[in-house]
């Protein structure tokens, strides 16, 4: 195996700190120093964000709010507005797009900035301290960051240098820095594999790092290669310039004009399903749906509709199938069928569970595992 590692690169990874919190706080200064949880306030509802006041208990993200609430009996509960996050979001990103050469915006409250060379002309962590400080200035919101080589590097870095700070990892300290950390720090290193490395006595990166890779190959395939590479403070993945995707849609021309509602309405289910999990893979969620229909004398009509930020089937098949037999009053032959999702934010889907189970997040997680490893069309909803 060749691994080359790109040690020449200057990468900055800005992180607002308990961003939702932050939010509902500048919203209402009374939050302030309480511990607060962001979530579902029914008692099957999931914890989406907290304050460091609330962890300091044991509360987490994606915990049972029952559970939290038993940890942190005078929490503040909070539904959460994706719509103001998402405003502040903007907010922060307009600030780093202009001043910032090439940046990727990771999630809702994630940025990578690619800073390379910039040290024959200027300091690169004075010039990303005072990006810090005019992203604090111009929101109001906590951010920290990191830098370093890489991506990876870059982002733990920011997690060691939180809240309100930052690190600066250079090229001849990356495996003193990792190795000592725990494989928890490893980004994109979940729950199933953590207990495998530590059922095999691995707690540390350090220990990760000296296990040979094609062992950690044979024992979980390419992924395992990933997180070894992380461990070696290796990544190669460019900082993709940030382009801001409107919408996202699939449409259907039918080979014969068809009246048959059912059949219709399975191909319905089935665009919904293939595009909510594209949604999922790209970290986004959208807050309008709009379906169309073309009539077989190829008139066209279409109607929409605002929602809460989603990105689970379930909710949309619901949506698009009321949207359709709303639209669908002429009982003319369909030439052809479209759904469209517009309004797209970042955010992964803890964004969507004020009002979800924790069954429900697991098993969408669990059907989006196989899907990536076997095709979107592996597993597909009943339709009767």
């Amino acid at each position: 195996m060749n691994y080359l590692n790109v040690a020449n690169r200057t990468i900055v990874h800005f992180d607002l700190d308990t961003f939702f919190v932050s939010v509902e706080r500048l919203r209402n200064s009374k939050l302030m120093g309480k511990p607060i949880i962001i979530g579902g306030a029914s008692d099957r509802g999931v914890v989406s964000s907290c304050s460091y006041e609330a962890r300091k208990y044991g509360v987490s993200s994606a915990m049972p709010m029952k559970m939290a609430l038993r940890l942190c009996s005078d929490a503040v509960v909070v539904r959460g507005d994706i719509d103001a996050y998402s405003r502040y979001s903007k907010m922060v990103t307009s600030v780093i797009a202009e001043k910032s050469p090439v940046f990727e915006k990771a999630s809702i409250d994630e940025h990578y900035i690619d800073i390379t060379g910039m040290d024959r002309f200027f300091s690169s962590v004075k010039w990303a301290k005072e990006l810090q400080e005019s992203i604090m200035k111009n929101t109001g919101l906590p951010i920290s960051f990191g830098m370093s080589i890489n991506k990876t590097v870059s982002k733990i870095a920011t997690g060691e240098g939180k809240p309100k700070g930052h690190l600066y990892v250079d090229k001849n300290h990356v495996q003193s820095f990792l190795f000592p950390l725990s494989i928890r720090k490893i980004p994109m290193l979940g729950n199933k594999t953590f207990r495998l490395l530590r059922s095999m006595g691995v707690s540390t990166i350090r220990t990760l790092s000296e296990i040979p890779p094609e062992m950690i190959k044979n024992l979980m395939g390419k992924n395992g290669i990933s997180i070894w590479e992380k461990a070696n403070g290796i990544d190669n993945t460019p900082v993709l310039p940030y382009r801001e995707q409107k919408s996202i849609s699939k449409e259907r021309t039918f080979s014969t004009d068809t009246i048959d509602v059912k059949m219709i309405e399975n191909v319905l289910v089935n665009m919904v399903e293939k595009l909510a999990f594209e949604l999922r893979k790209k970290q986004r969620l959208t807050a309008c749906v709009t379906v169309k229909i073309r009539y077989s004398n190829f008139d066209t009509h279409s109607l929409q509709k605002r929602i809460v930020y989603t990105s689970f089937d379930h909710i949309l098949i619901g949506i698009v199938k009321e949207l359709f037999y709303k639209l669908y009053q002429r009982r003319m032959l369909i030439r052809l069928i479209g759904v469209r999702f517009s309004c797209l934010e970042y955010g992964f889907q803890q964004l969507n569970i004020f009002e979800d189970t924790p069954e429900s997040v697991n098993l969408y997680m669990a059907l989006d595992k196989l899907k990536k490893r076997y095709g979107a069309g592996i597993v597909r909803r009943a339709v009767f």
